[in-house]
């Protein structure tokens, strides 16, 4: 890559796209030089703003002749590097391919452009008395296209399944400007390999994600929410296997918040109340979604009362209102304002057996504060799909240790066989411990795969592993 090249890319890119689509040096805005990562801000060379799929057609062509690298940004809403600039890159913005194209009611799906906010999805399918299911906090802000970049996975995945179980089919462009349009709208289509699944949590490495067919599914007809206080992890289990087997596919979320998450969420982030009365060892949030109501509703009631009958919820709220429930959602959603009350610190999606999760949580606890002195952190998380989140930070140290605190969460991970991303993508910030979740077997087929359909390696280069 040249001065030469980058000129060449901003002069062809101009004139066959428009000057207002392409933005060069201090035109282009801050908010495209970085993530959310905790990474230092990088300055691509140029923003190519696509409207179509012709458009980003046309960038990676240009850009592989000139080898000139691309960086896919939607949202910026990533935590790993992923949508991060390399300096002198070229950054492709799809926040324009933004809207909803299609609603097929009787194939239950939706056609959307990859740069359409989660939110905006969300909003389409209940208006089209639909249900999106997908659901993190960042909805308003991340892009569907990122989401499926990273097979996000978010609040209700123990019912739905990841973001790569609701993409049926996709539209894509190849490193080399090819446009690969497969909109399938089938659950079932077995014909040949499901190329889609390439492309899904690939993190923009191997393609370039321009449209999407989503699955949709019946709008649950109420919600039930229970805030639950236990004595222990074993009680944890415990509610979490008879919620599986009482409430059955009606149970759409299991939240569990230890005591140190729960301390600064309820007592330090504004508008977030303890709807319980006294300590806990742990914090649980239920919830189901039903279709009928009176016999969804009471089958809830009488499981909440039937676990705190046999002793395994000390005590717990139940939501009378949809307010209750958003209010409980409240204590789980606060994770987003923590910047705020705790200043700088280093945020961790990883996933565990559900068994393994409190013995891990105690021993990264104890080893961070061991090694690290004065560091503290804070773990919670799904659960019942095995993500764990954890956030540790030294208060007031800037920048803070993260080698250090690396070094400890996933050093730990590979002790448990766990993996070091869950939902949250690897991009540059996790792929030196990639190792510790993926065989030399599987990292050698990745790259033959990243070889094979981007040789010249222009598409996110240095994002989730190097190739050579």
């Amino acid at each position: 890559m040249t001065e030469e090249a980058i000129r060449q890319v901003y002069k062809n890119l101009s004139a066959a796209l428009g000057v207002k689509a392409v933005l060069a040096g201090a035109d282009i805005p801050v908010r495209n030089r970085n993530d959310w990562s905790s990474l230092a801000p990088n300055a691509p060379a140029i923003l190519v703003r696509s409207e179509t799929t012709e458009a980003v057609a046309i960038v990676m062509k240009t850009c592989q002749a000139l080898g000139v690298p691309v960086v896919p940004q939607g949202g910026l809403t990533g935590l790993s590097g992923g949508a991060r600039p390399l300096d002198g890159c070229v950054a492709l913005s799809l926040e324009r391919m933004n809207g909803v194209i299609e609603i097929d009611p009787a194939a239950s799906t939706m056609t959307v452009l990859a740069g359409t906010p989660l939110q905006v999805v969300q909003t389409a399918a209940d208006e089209a008395d639909l249900y999106f299911a997908l659901d993190l906090g960042a909805r308003g802000s991340c892009a569907i296209g990122g989401n499926v970049s990273t097979n996000a996975g978010g609040n209700r995945v123990i019912r739905y399944g990841m973001a790569r179980d609701m993409v049926l089919g996709m539209e894509v462009v190849l490193p080399d400007g090819t446009i690969i349009s497969n909109l399938n709208k089938m659950l079932k289509n077995n014909s040949g390999y499901d190329l889609r699944q390439l492309f899904v949590g690939s993190e923009g490495t191997l393609g370039v994600i321009t449209k999407l067919v989503l699955r949709l599914f019946p709008k649950p007809a109420h919600t039930m929410a229970a805030l639950c206080g236990l004595a222990d992890y074993d009680s944890v289990l415990a509610l979490l296997t008879s919620a599986r087997r009482r409430l059955g596919p009606t149970l759409s979320a299991f939240e569990v918040m230890w005591p140190d998450y729960w301390e600064v969420a309820t007592g330090k982030v504004q508008n977030v109340r303890d709807p319980l009365a006294k300590e806990h060892a742990f914090y649980v949030l239920v919830e189901a979604q039903g279709t009928d109501e009176s016999v969804d509703g009471p089958r809830f009631q009488s499981w909440t009362e039937g676990a705190f009958e046999a002793g395994t919820i000390e005590d717990a709220a139940v939501s009378q209102s949809l307010s209750d429930v958003q209010a409980f959602w409240a204590t789980r959603d606060a994770a987003a304002d923590f910047k705020l009350v705790l200043g700088p610190h280093m945020a961790f999606d990883i996933g565990l057996a559900v068994g393994d999760m409190e013995a891990y949580a105690q021993r990264c606890r104890d080893k961070l504060a061991a090694d690290i002195p004065g560091c503290r952190s804070l773990f919670y998380g799904h659960i019942a799909d095995g993500n764990l989140h954890i956030i540790a930070h030294v208060p007031g140290a800037e920048p803070q240790p993260a080698s250090q605190i690396n070094a400890v969460v996933y050093g730990l991970v590979g002790e448990f066989a766990g993996t070091i991303s869950a939902e949250h993508g690897i991009g540059t910030t996790k792929k030196p411990y990639l190792p510790f979740s993926r065989s030399p077997g599987e990292l050698d087929l990745m790259r033959k795969i990243k070889r094979a359909i981007d040789p010249a390696n222009i598409l996110n280069p240095t994002k989730i592993l190097d190739v050579e």
